[in-house]
């Protein structure tokens, strides 16, 4: 035997040593088997109490009646107590036992479907008073999860249609009350039986007004790896077209099972080998191989500077954003690997494999786009270019963009939404179909999902460049708006908060408002100027207090003439509003249609409109002799005829301003900018007062006097609004927490938010506060006791260990501790327009009654701050002891209220 022959051996040994000993651990961790009698169960029979009261999107706030009893966590099965509720006939709620209308159970799963109906209310005659307010109520319902066998299950727990639950003694708000699936929690369970109470919430926006008024709910526990795994199958991406992605930036979303925090190392394709030489991968090598991970800062869609690492603390879900490009020209799928590492352990890397058929798609059918949120995660629409044969004007070269916004429920990529205008294929436009980032657009397509427009609008021109799109260019400037009943309301929401953009708009089976949709009756009693700032929390939403602003702009509108999902009533309404603002619209009540019909989108008359007004040639913004507009949030609303207010006196009430000619007359108004094209070296007269705008376009007031310049502003841009303003961010959000008393609170905010927003956070925990506040995010603060530093020592709401001070408008501090358990959810600037919200308790209940109105549903109005006392359990709004609003120098406004 040669020694070369015998070099060769033992060289293909260790090649084949080394091979095996860099493999990857699998992420995937199979169910241990060997114990046959390992399995899970939900109650087939539930204790039942209720019904009792609840408005409209009240359960944020609390008011359970059973809390005046200690919860019903407190309570104990007894089928002859009686308890006082407004509802019932004698006033009175019991217990009852309801079976499960469906449950299942193997040694992975357990599944139970909870069917809830009440027949001692008169249900039909409280609707006649009440309408559709009177068949929202809420009801607890107790079970128990039981697990057998011999060790503690890693198990996901899916909680559809519900808000708010308790397991053992762990508090959870928030839960998945849209069936999105997207955020389960991670319960650990050992064997035995785990208490589970569910707190059931029938609201008319998720379960309807016209059926029988009952809470169909489903609980469903699947086993979980213990690791890392993916939270969603596949991997979102962009759709092919001319043999390339129509994006080069896709996302997969992932949960940590396990009881580690993991840092994700890199993401590559599964054809890249790690080199052979490295027993455990040097993370940097690793994060050295393409696709890069995207930075969480980067908001455009250039390519990232650099890789950044991502941290998922024990049982959070994240979206993690990748460049990502196809290896070859025609294949149909993609296969990527993740690599992890266990943070609390060994440098050991493991992985976790992802795969995802592509879509190939003509480039002038609706196909697939990515592109970043700002809020630093992936996004996507639908997008249509100008079709070949289309036939525009001469000389126009950028073409406006045709915006389709869906109903709620709805995704952009169904055939439903992305392929509704097909029947007109030749418009003169860009046809866009957004997803407003979640199946209810994020936030009924205001802030969030607004911003997730004009995201994937402001796409194109990249998409453009990326493809290499020889065709018509795009003006992103200039919309057309449409949409069908959720996106109905949308496009009302576009038409009023971006007139100076809208060429015309066309709302089909929208409703008003949240408050004209459903009536905000039935929630617990409050004093008139608490009912006030809870409603001035929503000034930004209220449509038919904004009518003023479509003025000059083209509107159609549409609805079926027997809609019993959305009232007709609605367009009605502001039909009416319209011609008294002297806007020129026309109304379409569609004979014997109800919500949806297949042709809803293309009706002969919007098919007309459609035409027309993509070859529109109104110049935008549009110079109007005379109009007024109307201001909810400054932070929310652009500019009307050139004319942008920038502050509000008073932020809890309407500004207006009237214009005729150069006269310009305000209230409410604490500053305005102008748009040069429209006033520059105009001579106006504001208020009384003239002034000259050859040097500035930007006026503001000071001592009742009107002057040319910025004003120096504390408080300004994002920052404006009320709570809702947090989401607003720029990147990730940053979830800081103290340490055990305070990360499951920490936990349930990032999980919200991702649950409802698909946003991405990071989780922090910080032993005394740092400096976690840097970054591009907006930071949410969760505390108990101890609260972080603000960046004003003087700042209107102090919260520590002794308590809550308030100084109000007067300069006056009111101290509210007198030893009560105090919850507070505030606002407070950080630099660069960035927002803090500060989740403060004095112990654990405070802490809890305050992280519940974290923006999470529309319609709560949540104002710029809340402290909230014990009784907001039972009484909701009337149980904060100081709420309201800070103004632009974030001092409290007079319309605020301390008790």
């Amino acid at each position: 035997m040669s020694r070369s022959w015998l070099c060769k051996l033992l060289l293909s040994f260790l090649l084949f040593f080394f091979c095996d000993a860099v493999r990857y651990e699998p992420a995937m961790v199979p169910i241990d088997r060997r114990q046959e009698n390992t399995s899970l169960a939900l109650s087939s029979k539930w204790e039942l109490l209720g019904p009792f009261q609840i408005g409209t999107r009240e359960a944020t706030w609390g008011a359970d009646p059973l809390e005046y009893l200690g919860g019903f966590r407190q309570l104990q099965y007894d089928q002859n107590a009686q308890f006082r509720s407004s509802l019932p006939v004698n006033g009175t709620a019991k217990w009852s036992i309801i079976d499960a209308t469906q449950t299942s159970s193997t040694a992975t799963s357990a599944n139970a479907s909870l069917s809830v109906s009440y027949t001692n209310v008169d249900w039909d005659f409280l609707k006649i008073v009440y309408g559709w307010a009177a068949v929202q109520y809420q009801a607890w319902a107790r079970g128990e999860i039981t697990v057998t066998g011999y060790k503690t299950q890693s198990v996901i727990l899916y909680t559809d249609a519900i808000l708010e639950y308790w397991i053992d003694d762990a508090h959870y708000f928030g839960g998945d009350f849209y069936t999105y699936r997207k955020a389960p929690p991670v319960l650990h369970l050992t064997p035995g039986t785990h208490k589970i109470d569910l707190r059931l919430v029938r609201d008319v926006r998720a379960f309807g007004g016209i059926l029988k008024p009952t809470i169909d709910v489903i609980l469903d526990i699947q086993a979980a790896s213990g690791t890392l795994e993916l939270a969603k199958p596949g991997i979102l991406i962009s759709d092919v077209v001319g043999g390339k992605l129509a994006s080069p930036i896709a996302s997969i979303t992932l949960r940590n099972s396990g009881k580690d925090d993991i840092q994700i190392v890199g993401i590559q394709p599964a054809e890249v080998r790690p080199p052979l030489s490295l027993q455990r991968l040097d993370p940097q090598v690793v994060l050295a191989q393409v696709p890069r991970v995207l930075t969480s800062c980067q908001t455009d869609n250039a390519s990232p500077s650099k890789a950044s690492n991502v941290v998922l603390v024990a049982g959070q879900t994240r979206p993690v954003a990748f460049n990502v490009s196809l290896p070859a020209y025609n294949i149909s799928s993609v296969h990527y690997v993740i690599t992890y590492k266990s943070i609390n352990a060994d440098n050991k890397i493991s992985r976790l494999e992802v795969s995802q058929n592509l879509t190939e798609q003509s480039i002038y059918k609706p196909h697939k786009i990515t592109y970043l949120h700002p809020g630093g995660m992936v996004s996507y629409a639908m997008l249509r270019p100008p079709a070949k044969n289309t036939s525009c004007p001469s000389g126009q070269r950028l073409l406006p963009v045709l915006l389709g916004l869906h109903g709620a429920g709805l995704e952009a990529d169904n055939g439903i939404v992305a392929h509704a205008l097909d029947p007109v294929p030749d418009l003169c436009s860009w046809v866009m179909f957004p997803t407003g980032v979640t199946p209810w657009s994020g936030d009924d397509w205001h802030n969030w999902g607004f911003t997730d427009v004009e995201a994937a609008v402001n796409s194109i021109p990249f998409w453009i460049e990326h493809v290499g799109w020889q065709g018509p260019g795009v003006d992103v400037n200039r919309w057309i708006v449409t949409g069908h009943s959720n996106g109905g309301q949308g496009s009302w929401y576009a038409l009023t908060h971006r007139p100076d953009r809208i060429v015309a708009a066309a709302p089909l089976s929208g409703y008003a408002s949240i408050q004209k949709y459903v009536p905000y009756e039935l929630w617990q009693p409050m004093d008139p100027r608490r009912t006030a700032i809870v409603s001035g929390s929503l000034n930004s939403y209220r449509h038919e207090m904004l009518m003023d602003n479509a003025k000059g702009i083209p509107v159609l509108q549409q609805h079926g003439e027997i809609d019993d999902n959305v009232p007709a009533y609605n367009s009605r309404l502001l039909s009416q509003l319209l011609f008294q603002a002297g806007t020129s619209s026309s109304f379409y009540d569609v004979p014997r249609q109800n919500h949806w019909w297949d042709t809803v989108m293309t009706t002969p008359q919007l098919v007309d409109f459609y035409y027309k007004q993509t070859t529109n040639n109104d110049t935008i913004p549009r110079k109007l002799s005379e109009f007024n507009f109307v201001v909810g949030d400054p932070g929310d609303m652009g500019s009307k005829g050139g004319i942008l207010v920038t502050h509000l006196e008073d932020p809890g009430q309407y500004g207006k301003v009237d214009v005729k000619g150069r006269v310009i007359k305000t209230s409410n108004v604490l500053s305005l900018e102008l748009e040069p094209r429209l006033w520059q070296r105009e001579t106006v007269i504001v208020d009384g007062q003239e002034l000259e705008l050859a040097e500035s376009l930007s006026i503001y007031k000071a001592d009742g006097s009107w002057e040319p310049g910025n004003d120096v502003s504390y408080r300004r841009g994002r920052q404006l609004g009320a709570m809702t303003a947090i989401l607003r961010t720029r990147g990730p959000f940053i979830v800081r927490h103290q340490g055990n008393q305070t990360a499951h609170v920490a936990l349930q905010v990032s999980r919200n938010l991702h649950q409802y927003f698909s946003a991405d956070s990071v989780v922090v925990y910080e032993a005394s506060w740092g400096d976690s506040t840097s970054g591009t995010g907006n930071v949410i603060s969760v505390a108990i006791g101890e609260a972080p530093p603000s960046l004003r020592p003087d700042f209107p709401v102090q919260v520590g260990p002794a308590g809550v001070s308030v100084r109000d408008s007067r300069g006056r501090l009111h101290e509210l501790n007198e030893g009560a358990r105090l919850g507070a959810a505030f606002l407070r600037p950080l630099e660069d327009e960035r927002l803090e919200l500060v989740l403060w308790g004095s112990d654990e209940l405070g802490l809890s009654l305050a992280a519940r109105l974290a923006p999470m549903l529309t319609g709560v109005g949540q104002p710029d701050f809340v402290v909230l006392g014990e009784s907001a359990r039972w009484r909701g709004v009337e149980g904060a002891v100081a709420l309201g609003f800070f103004d632009h120098e974030w001092a409290m406004t007079p319309s605020s209220v301390v008790h």
